[in-house]
């Protein structure tokens, strides 16, 4: 593939497949660029690893950051069918972003990053990139290197969020150790969701994670047990502290 940098440039005008509202319907690169600043990030398939761990799901956690730097819309586009596009971006949870499938390869085709994946069973794929499109030119592209396997270097969410607004500041994320019923792990959800943190819930007895399996992290086999970016903040009363301490600085 000889990659072809199209800054400057219009979209390819193609017709897209979608489902919506249990129905295939129609979508025009038209209705989803014209006079509007779109972030497009195209990738090989839906459920991969890459694409299913790293690249979609940080796309959909900063969403919030690119609508605020003056984004309309975040696309991700793949060579998959609709029903797939569908099913990933409800496994996914990716309210934030849509998920439109590219069926045929035409966009990517028009894009001149449709790529051979046969060696691997999957056909003809998109190579890995993204890019900012304002009114149907396209702005900014960043398309990883030509290496082999699936390089992911240059196309992810930070990257291009840097790009629109350097002085975007990222969003924090809290990881809750939880149980079914408990009072305390409610009062530990209601501040988080008051101090405006997206935060996972991990339910103690699931996934593998038992009691035991809390206290070898955490030394303690109590719930909840909260993270927030990273750092172990303890059960309700320390997350109390910790959002106090945060208000009287």
């Amino acid at each position: 593939m000889n990659i072809d940098i199209r800054e400057g440039q219009s979209v390819p005008q193609v017709t897209f497949k979608i489902r919506r509202d249990g129905r295939l319907v129609d979508r025009t690169s038209d209705e989803i660029f014209n006079g509007r600043n779109v972030v497009v990030f195209a990738l090989p398939g839906a459920f991969t690893p890459t694409c299913s761990s790293t690249h979609l799901p940080r796309y959909n956690e900063l969403a919030d950051r690119f609508y605020a730097a003056g984004v309309d819309e975040i696309v991700c586009l793949s060579v998959n069918d609709a029903f797939v596009m569908e099913s990933w971006g409800e496994h996914q949870e990716a309210e934030n972003l849509s998920l439109i499938a590219d069926g045929n390869g035409d966009f990517a085709d028009g894009m001149g990053m449709l790529v051979d994946k046969r060696d691997l069973g999957f056909g003809k794929r998109s190579w890995r990139y993204s890019m900012l499109v304002r009114n149907g030119v396209i702005e900014k592209q960043f398309i990883e290197p030509q290496k082999p396997g699936d390089p992911f270097e240059v196309s992810d969410a930070d990257t291009m969020l840097d790009y629109l607004d350097p002085d975007a500041g990222r969003p924090s994320f809290a990881t809750l150790f939880s149980k079914p019923g408990c009072p305390y792990c409610s009062r530990a959800k209601q501040m988080l969701d008051e101090a405006r943190i997206s935060y996972e819930v991990i339910e103690v007895g699931t996934r593998g994670v038992t009691s035991r399996s809390l206290r070898a992290m955490t030394g303690r086999a109590t719930v909840p047990q909260v993270w927030i970016d990273g750092e172990h903040i303890g059960g309700s009363d320390e997350v109390a502290r910790y959002f106090g301490s945060l208000t009287s600085a």
